[in-house]
């Protein structure tokens, strides 16, 4: 067999659980070992994205807010949904305004990725969003969000040391890290 054809048999998918953000499916399948096995899906109705907003002096922006499911504090880059069928550009510009007040004017898109692809097959967009102007913030309702300015050496430090520890805003903030030292 071909190492990049599908090994798996899907027999059944039954939704267990939904919400207006995510779908749950129980699945029963045949594995690559070709044994029975149950598999779980989250399906995401949004895209990911996520903004490294970089400044004229090589600061960037980091949004902090409470996160339910971890039950503690996390300190993220802007990011947030950008709904199925809609350009996640659009969604990004979105998110950078009403989380931080920024606008950019030049974009630039530099991954695409799974954010947990054992276990969810949601997709995400990172950019960085350069020349920018400061306007007023507009976060949603179920956000209460500090903004902080910090260099962007001290947030790639700030991923080293396991103080950031949301998957698109490290790997969003080691890559432009990355494109910004070399």
């Amino acid at each position: 067999m071909n190492s990049t054809e599908n090994p798996w048999q899907t027999h059944s998918s039954t939704v267990a659980y939904e919400n207006k953000w995510l779908t749950i499916r129980h699945e029963e399948v045949t594995t690559p070992a070709n044994t029975p096995g149950i598999y779980g899906v989250v399906s995401f109705k949004n895209k990911a994205v996520g903004v490294v907003p970089i400044d004229a002096d090589g600061n960037t922006y980091l949004v902090g807010q409470y996160r339910y499911p971890l039950n503690e504090y996390s300190w993220e880059i802007p990011e947030g949904g950008s709904p199925l069928g809609t350009d996640p550009l659009d969604s990004a510009k979105r998110e950078l305004k009403e989380e931080t007040g920024l606008e950019a004017r030049r974009w630039t898109q530099i991954a695409r990725i799974h954010t947990s692809n054992s276990a969810t097959d949601e997709e995400g967009f990172i950019y960085i969003a350069e020349d920018l102007v400061q306007g007023d913030h507009e976060p949603e309702e179920t956000e209460d969000l500090q903004v902080r300015k910090v260099p962007l050496t001290e947030a790639v430090r700030m991923v080293m040391n396991s103080e950031i520890t949301d998957s698109i805003s490290m790997a969003a903030l080691l890559m432009v890290g990355r494109l910004y030292t070399v």
